[in-house]
């Protein structure tokens, strides 16, 4: 008998709409005369429509398509950053959504205070924060810059700072949006290793990626987005081969 999948999230029939000013004014002032008038007017364009896609505990997704095609957008809404026009996104576990990282760290703070700052935004207690907190320093190789400020910090130290707390916690569902390449040649293979890691050790991950190697590589099922539609989904050798066409 075969044993049920657990869900981890389900993506219904999600569309999202965007309003683009035409004609943009020279000025703030003409803008408001516009509006007032009736003279400001927009055009519509839709970046996803009806998208539909389920995600079972343990799968590695990858979203493929060409630029444009939806695929942060999407990320964004299952994030919950973003609410969409149409659908709704079921979700049944934490999220740590990797889309912009040290987008929530506060420059003129430590990277210690950033480590607890950047956690409790993720959600996590403080004491749970003090206990992995040896360990996110360990990853981070950040030892003798630790107690300085971030504005002090390349950015390939911020990155390396952000990875390495998002991905200690370990998450039950991970969004990553191009970002395996972080800091220096050294540091991006610990944190692919880490992330083979956690994929391996039971976290449910959605994976976007330009590098169809990597998707091949890393996924067991891949959502190909074209146009903000869904062209196909389905195992990764499948949608791939028909991708590279």
């Amino acid at each position: 008998m075969t044993q049920k999948q657990e869900l981890m999230l389900s993506v219904k029939d999600v569309s999202m709409r965007f309003r683009k000013e035409e004609d943009r004014a020279g000025s703030l002032k003409e803008t408001v005369i516009n509006a007032f008038t009736g003279k400001l007017k927009f055009t519509e364009f839709y970046a996803l429509q009806h998208v539909s896609f389920d995600v079972y505990k343990g799968d590695v997704l990858g979203i493929i398509g060409r630029n444009g095609a939806g695929k942060s957008t999407i990320l964004k809404i299952i994030s919950g950053i973003m609410k969409p026009t149409a659908g709704s996104v079921e979700r049944h576990g934490n999220i740590v959504p990797m889309l912009e990282l040290g987008s929530g760290f506060d420059m003129d703070l430590s990277g210690r205070e950033n480590v607890f700052l950047n956690g409790a935004i993720l959600g996590y207690e403080k004491e749970f924060l003090y206990g992995k907190y040896d360990e996110i320093l360990a990853f981070s190789e950040l030892h003798d810059f630790i107690n300085m400020p971030l504005r002090n910090y390349s950015s390939g130290m911020i990155m390396r700072l952000a990875f390495s707390i998002a991905t200690v916690v370990e998450p039950e569902i991970l969004i990553v949006d191009e970002i395996l390449a972080v800091g220096d040649e050294n540091f991006q293979k610990k944190s692919r290793a880490r992330m083979m890691e956690l994929m391996s050790g039971g976290t449910t991950v959605l994976f976007v990626s330009h590098d169809m190697n990597q998707i091949r590589e890393m996924c067991n099922r891949v959502v190909w987005l074209d146009g903000g539609t869904v062209r196909l989904q389905g195992p990764t050798d499948e949608v791939c081969s028909q991708y590279r066409l």
